[in-house]
């Protein structure tokens, strides 16, 4: 055998290389810096319009924080639907995942159907159905149950999350280790034993952060209820500029909703990272 020159390492017994995570989560995350542009552009758009402003008039942030009452309740509003919808898609979609693991066909392909549609359908178009085809209340017996808008919009942004949950359920389903499904078989587990007392306790680690990472996309996408008439954030923006009738104000209260749903989702993203590290699973 030929020797190899001195100092030549064979690549067989290099070291491996040590996985580079950049610090702080991935590069598309929300960084505290993202606030701070945020808030220095809505101090310059502040500026600038009461630069703008006529004699007489109030100042941008009087009106501001005028409407400001108004424009908490229909946060409370987009919060309150994220939080419904997000309760009611996880359920549906833990459901629907499941099903994609059964052994079942007919089962199993209905239920990856289901889950493609509604994962790559628009949001806006499932909110225009739910709006227009759900009726505005239900009668049950003699009981007449209202259904107002922003319920109907709560759930068409429900099936999205749900397919959503479907494929997050799905994919650390099977990620678990096949010869765990053969160990508990051959401990007499049943299918369903292994599944729930198993199975599913590992995949909860993770879930938890694309979990997370999906209601923050569905904070940030409830604004699109306002295009169908739900009195949220952004509706009751439109109202209070509409009623203002000064484009100077214009700017500064899109930047300022916007810096609320940031800093919302600003918390948010940093347990996801965190959770992400800490529950993080070597391939």
């Amino acid at each position: 055998m030929r020797a190899l020159p001195r100092g030549t390492d064979l690549p067989v017994l290099l070291p491996v290389a040590p996985r580079r995570a950049a610090p702080g989560g991935q590069a598309g995350r929300l960084r505290a810096r993202h606030g701070a542009w945020l808030a220095l552009a809505l101090l310059a758009a502040l500026a600038v319009g009461e630069a703008q402003a006529g004699p007489g008039e109030d100042s941008i942030v009087a009106a501001i924080l005028r409407w400001t009452p108004l424009l908490g309740q229909g946060f409370a509003l987009n919060v309150a639907m994220s939080f419904i919808a997000m309760t009611v898609g996880t359920a549906a979609g833990t459901l629907l995942g499941l099903c994609q693991i059964s052994l079942m066909p007919p089962v199993r392909g209905s239920s990856r159907f289901v889950t493609q549609f509604f994962r790559n359908a628009p949001w806006l178009v499932l909110l225009f159905y739910c709006m227009l085809l759900l009726p505005f209340e239900l009668r049950i017996g003699g009981v007449v149950i209202p259904l107002p808008g922003w319920v109907k919009a709560t759930f068409g942004l429900s099936l999205p999350v749900m397919a959503n949950m479907s494929e997050i359920v799905r994919g650390a389903v099977q990620s678990i280790p096949f010869g765990q499904w053969e160990s508990a078989e051959s401990l007499a587990f049943t299918r369903r034993q292994t599944l729930w007392m198993i199975i599913l306790p590992q995949c909860v680690k993770r879930m938890l952060p694309p979990w997370m990472n999906l209601y923050a996309i569905l904070v940030v996408g409830t604004p699109l209820c306002s295009i169908v008439g739900v009195n949220e954030a952004m509706t009751l923006t439109n109202d209070a500029l509409a009623a203002e009738a000064r484009r100077e104000l214009l700017v500064p209260m899109y930047l300022y909703l916007l810096l609320w749903f940031f800093l919302y989702c600003y918390p948010i993203a940093l347990w996801t990272g965190r959770l992400e590290r800490r529950f993080a699973v070597d391939a």
